[in-house]
């Protein structure tokens, strides 16, 4: 049985992942009327100047009504984007599209870079794949460690598989592309990977708020298949027993940030977490999903 100190451990994770109780900093950010993200005040400013682009009343920001195309609507945040960039208020532009949407599954209302997600506080999406080997002595996990040049997290551990969902992919997509590009994982083996559920949090951090939904998969790696990075994201990959990354989790912060919520989910599956913890086990497993 987990001591308190010892669920506290992962408390922490949880917490640090959803360190905003409520966005009173922030305005509702629409779009065709319906709410998809939050825009910090100290950003309006400068988004007041783009009035062909942007609404402003009692309901918050909303992206103008005249463009009501998503061509015409992505070509708009696109510009508010690179204004926004040429302030200094976002860090960086990615030149990789997210769809926008008002809620998981909805109908893409427009697509925006990838760096200035955070900046208007809209959902994204992603996947994290368990790369999982279970041998006669147990459950084991490939760790990757990120490279030191990573501008998010440089050097931490991480997933074997893990990134966000471009516009226009599915889920699927996405984890066969990047177990690709972040692993040399085949196709034919990606696609063996089982969805197992959803982690999701609301995160502020210095470049706006993060709303991140990341779809969690168990692949199961046959004990002669080793990893290889192939984008240059990671140092190198290491094969750890189940108990090893537990232990981490539970007493360091070695791991990316949203890594340990999903790892926390392995955890409570596999059972190192078990039942015998209730109720504190499930408001543990429920505090893992922020959306519906």
């Amino acid at each position: 049985m987990l001591s308190r100190p010892a669920m506290d451990g992962f408390w922490r994770h949880i917490a640090a992942c959803n360190n905003i109780a409520a966005p009173v900093n922030y305005e509702p950010f629409l779009i065709a009327g319906a709410q998809v993200g939050w825009i910090r005040r100290e950003l309006l400013r400068a988004l007041t100047f783009l009035p062909s682009i942007f609404h402003f009343d009692a309901r918050g920001v909303s992206l103008s009504s005249s463009l009501r195309s998503v061509v015409s609507r992505s070509d708009g945040l696109a510009r508010a984007a690179a204004r926004l960039a040429e302030l200094g208020l976002v860090p960086r532009l990615r030149r990789e599209l997210y769809d926008v949407v008002a809620k998981e599954g909805g109908t893409v209302l427009a697509t925006l870079d990838r760096g200035a997600v955070p900046a208007f506080g809209v959902r994204s999406f992603g996947v994290h794949a368990n790369g999982i080997v279970r041998r006669a002595d147990g459950v084991h996990l490939w760790v990757g460690r990120r490279a030191a040049d990573k501008a998010l997290d440089p050097g931490k551990l991480d997933h074997i598989v893990a990134g966000g969902k471009p516009a226009g992919m599915t889920i699927e997509e996405t984890l066969v592309k990047e177990a690709a590009e972040e692993a040399a994982i085949p196709p034919e083996l990606a696609g063996t990977a089982r969805r197992v559920g959803t982690v999701s949090y609301v995160m502020e951090r210095p470049e706006g708020l993060r709303c991140d939904i990341v779809s969690v998969f168990d692949l199961d790696l046959p004990e002669g298949f080793a990893p290889r990075n192939t984008d240059g994201e990671v140092e190198r990959f290491e094969l750890w027993p189940l108990e090893r990354v537990f232990a981490a989790v539970r007493d360091s912060d070695a791991f990316k940030f949203n890594v340990n919520l999903v790892l926390i989910d392995l955890f409570i599956r596999e059972g190192l977490i078990g039942a015998h913890n209730e109720p504190r086990l499930a408001a543990l497993k429920a505090s893992l999903q922020q959306f519906e």
